[in-house]
């Protein structure tokens, strides 16, 4: 299959927030722009809404992104559970699936994992992640490439955190990938076709600073962590470049 015919699906378990609109003109704006390639194809479709793609469409997409959400991923609305039927049936049909904060929780529950609220509360900001794996992209790399990309991916990397539930265990036969302080399951593999991570590597710092704005103003966090967590936002950055060349890899098998 050549490059231009490359087709790649969001899942949107999110709704767009008036910044975001505004700045960005959506989240599906901020995936495309941090992991599409020129030529390939990117279709949006609104979950959270109830906006699926159909059945019979399914085998024409190399790879899907569930996104992150405030809704819990361990929840039975009806387009939660609706959404981890579609999950279960990419899984038998071995697609391409990255799942991003919410979207790695429900990946781990549609597969046998353990999801719920964090032990520790709320996990906010920059958050500096263990990668476990040797190889961390051995299984997504043809074999010339391993060796070359291995080197180029460190073994502690930064990346925006915004999250209240976690993976408290994950679904047999999977891997743990990447850990932190805070969180034990920062990133799981299962087989060369699902991928779990935990923080945000399609965030800007921006957009965070406008969710702990809006956290804090509905009462969900308190003001002196929201500040804390702008400050650690001032002083340092995310790896975001390191991160889109894991999730391109993932999805495509190459840089």
């Amino acid at each position: 299959m050549t490059l231009e015919s490359k087709r790649y699906a969001l899942l949107l378990a999110a709704r767009d927030s008036d910044y975001v609109k505004k700045v960005y003109g959506g989240y599906f704006n901020v995936f495309v722009s941090a992991f599409a390639e020129e030529g390939e194809r990117w279709d949006l479709y609104r979950v959270v809404e109830g906006e699926f793609p159909e059945m019979s469409e399914l085998d024409k997409y190399d790879g899907f992104i569930v996104s992150g959400s405030p809704y819990d991923a361990y929840g039975n609305d009806y387009w939660i559970i609706k959404l981890c039927f579609l999950l279960q049936t990419l899984f038998v049909m071995e697609k391409k699936v990255l799942g991003v904060c919410f979207g790695h929780q429900v990946l781990c529950r549609v597969l046998g994992g353990k999801v719920g609220k964090s032990y520790t509360g709320w996990d906010i900001g920059l958050r500096k992640v263990r990668i476990v794996k040797d190889c961390l992209l051995s299984d997504f790399l043809e074999q010339d490439q391993q060796e070359e990309e291995a080197a180029a991916i460190p073994k502690s990397l930064t990346i925006i955190e915004c999250h209240q539930d976690e993976v408290w265990e994950v679904p047999s036969g999977a891997e743990i990938i990447a850990f932190s302080e805070k969180t034990s399951i920062e990133m799981f593999a299962f087989g060369e076709h699902i991928m779990g991570i935990q923080g945000h590597p399609e965030y800007t710092k921006d957009i965070l600073c406008n969710l702990i704005d809006r956290l804090l103003s509905n009462g969900c966090i308190e003001k002196g962590f929201a500040e804390n967590a702008k400050l650690a936002l001032e002083i340092s950055e995310p790896d975001r470049k390191c991160w889109e060349r894991i999730c391109r890899i993932f999805l495509k098998g190459r840089r």
